[in-house]
């Protein structure tokens, strides 16, 4: 116990020491100041007010979306662990974020596979002008400014590591669960979000497509959470002993609040109020809403009755397969990669997971890393430049070649995150302890990691 205290206090001495050597930046610093690039009149109100809203939304998807989502299903001993969780994440990633994270994961390129320094901090990153590139003559987003997209960004790093705790609930102890937290979003999520989105990245370059986080998000952290199940085993009692979701209704209310907050994460990703954001936002709707139901159906047809958990299990799954897609893709697209994410996800939920054995808790490998693939591999089955003229051609608009290099794009995605998360489970595991003692966990996380309870029953 001591020892991690001592971690958390050199953490913040070291926070404290960046944020005071920082220099102060003026409203216009920036990559602006090396080249000729947009003024300060060249940001469309309309289109910072866009993402402004979207970043707020995407915000709302950790806390309290995913947040309700978890905490509904888990028992109720262990409710305000996963709530904590999902707090401390929109506190510790942000700050990572700002201090160094973003310019990993979007500065100046440095051989393809990570960006510089060059932004840590914020320096040179402006709020009233957009963002610019002198060496390749290009722009993030070239309407809004670079502070806009960097927190739009940063709601995506925080919710990403959120999605991994759905493998790991009710059995990781918290300070584990920070540091192992940290050390992902530094040493998975930050280069392959480089890789697909940043100047420069070589997945970028290949010409893989993923419009909203279908690999950088949900391929990435659905592995790891299944690496991380693995690693930690099966909770006390598995499965034998598991009582089912302990407040519905709070799942419920997180999926609910998830799909809303979606229509930031996807339409948002347009960067811009157009007509593109609107077709995101449509094909978001109809991937889901076709998920759903589809789930729906399965489970009335193999299991006699429709399930509530089922419907928004389905609706969940939907909202990640077309995440990769949700700016390449039109309406049919979109109803056969909803298809898809109703079908495969329960396929692995309902018939796999139980065959394996594994204890993936919530199904976030289930759900976000079958899902995710899905929707990425649909990509390159769907993807139109009639949408799009910014994407590509997929197979059935006649270019075979857009899938093969979304299946490579997975197939590295899969493999880094895979290998990587399972070495800093293990450093983490040697250093403090990944797993909260037996005792612990019969108890509850909620009464042995932070003395407090979801729930008072009064006299």
């Amino acid at each position: 116990m001591m020892k991690t205290k001592w971690i958390w206090v050199l953490a913040l001495l070291a926070i404290t020491m960046m944020a005071w050597r920082a220099p102060a930046q003026s409203a216009g610093a920036g990559p602006a100041a090396m080249s000729v690039a947009p003024s300060a009149a060249a940001v469309n109100t309309g289109d910072n007010a866009w993402v402004l809203i979207s970043s707020a939304l995407v915000m709302l998807m950790t806390i309290p979306g995913l947040a309700f989502f978890y905490g509904g299903l888990v028992r109720r001993k262990n409710v305000l662990s996963i709530l904590m969780q999902c707090f401390m994440l929109m506190c510790l990633i942000s700050l990572q974020w700002i201090l160094f994270g973003y310019s990993l994961s979007f500065g100046p390129d440095l051989h393809g596979w990570i960006g510089s320094l060059h932004w840590a901090g914020l320096q040179h990153v402006s709020f009233d002008t957009p963002h610019w590139d002198p060496v390749t003559a290009s722009s993030y987003a070239g309407t809004i400014p670079h502070q806009t997209f960097m927190i739009f960004q940063m709601m995506f790093a925080v919710i990403t590591p959120g999605l991994i705790l759905g493998a790991f609930a009710e059995r990781m102890k918290f300070s584990a669960f920070c540091v192992f937290s940290l050390l992902w979003a530094t040493v998975v999520y930050d280069p392959v979000c480089h890789w697909v989105w940043g100047k420069g990245g070589f997945l970028g370059k290949l010409g893989a497509l993923d419009f909203a986080g279908g690999t950088v998000v949900h391929i990435n952290a659905g592995i790891a959470a299944l690496v991380a199940a693995l690693v930690l085993g099966p909770r006390l009692g598995y499965p034998q002993r598991m009582s089912p979701p302990h407040n519905l209704p709070f799942a419920v209310l997180g999926a609910a609040l998830l799909w809303f907050g979606w229509f930031g994460f996807n339409a948002g990703s347009a960067l811009s109020a157009s007509g593109l954001a609107t077709s995101a936002f449509v094909v978001t709707h109809t991937a889901a809403a076709t998920a759903g139901l589809t789930w729906a159906v399965m489970d009335w047809f193999f299991n006699k009755r429709p399930t509530l958990l089922g419907v928004i299990s389905g609706a969940v799954g939907g909202l990640v397969a077309i995440t990769p897609a949700a700016g390449f893709v039109n309406v049919l697209g979109a109803l056969g990669i909803g298809l898809g994410a109703g079908i495969l996800p329960w396929i692995f939920v309902s018939l796999v997971k139980p065959k394996l054995g594994y204890d993936d808790a919530l199904d976030a490998f289930g759900v976000h890393g079958v899902g995710g693939t899905w929707g990425a591999i649909a990509t390159g089955l769907w993807a139109t430049k009639a949408v799009n003229p910014a994407g590509a051609d997929g197979l059935f608009y006649g270019n075979p070649t857009q899938l093969l290099i979304q299946l490579k794009a997975v197939g590295v995605t899969l493999v880094y995150a895979l290998v990587v998360s399972f070495v800093l489970l293990k450093l983490v595991d040697l250093v403090l302890g990944l797993r909260a003692e037996p005792q612990a966990e019969k108890i509850g996380l909620d009464l042995t990691d932070h003395r407090e309870t979801g729930y008072t029953m009064l006299d």
